[in-house]
């Protein structure tokens, strides 16, 4: 990742400093994935005829609605991203550090689900290479 270099560095402390922020956002954004993707369900399942018999107003609420937390998920994910902090996948909450570790940058790795910052993997590795500090 050639903008890991131009990233900001956390310290393990630096991180670790910033989970009682981004724990809230983090379960926001995975609980409004889930929410978008119900409301998309709902209005696919909305015909064009039904929106013509009565249905109209409604497929407009929750288009209206999608649009909203769409908007608000945005806001949440720049906030996060303007820290420095990589956010990497929303069902699981997680999200990556740039670090730096025996002189090469790196990734702090941290899920919502986990009480501290205890993993790290290469940048090209992902999640699937993580190993204890």
């Amino acid at each position: 990742m050639a903008d890991a270099d131009r990233a900001r560095l956390f310290t393990i402390a630096e991180a670790s400093a910033l989970l009682p922020e981004l724990r809230p956002r983090l379960e926001m954004l995975k609980r409004g994935k889930h929410e978008l993707k119900e409301l998309h369900e709902t209005l696919r399942g909305i015909s064009p005829a039904m929106r013509a018999n009565g249905s109209g107003l409604q497929a407009q609420q929750l288009e209206e609605g999608a649009a909203e937390l769409v908007a608000r998920m945005g806001v949440a994910l720049a906030e996060i991203e303007e820290l420095g902090v990589v956010v990497k996948d929303l069902d699981q909450g997680l999200v990556d550090f740039p670090a730096l570790r025996d002189g090469r940058v790196v990734f702090l790795c941290w899920k919502v689900s986990e009480r501290a910052i205890t993993h790290w993997h290469e940048i090209d590795e992902g999640f699937a290479g993580r190993r204890e500090l």
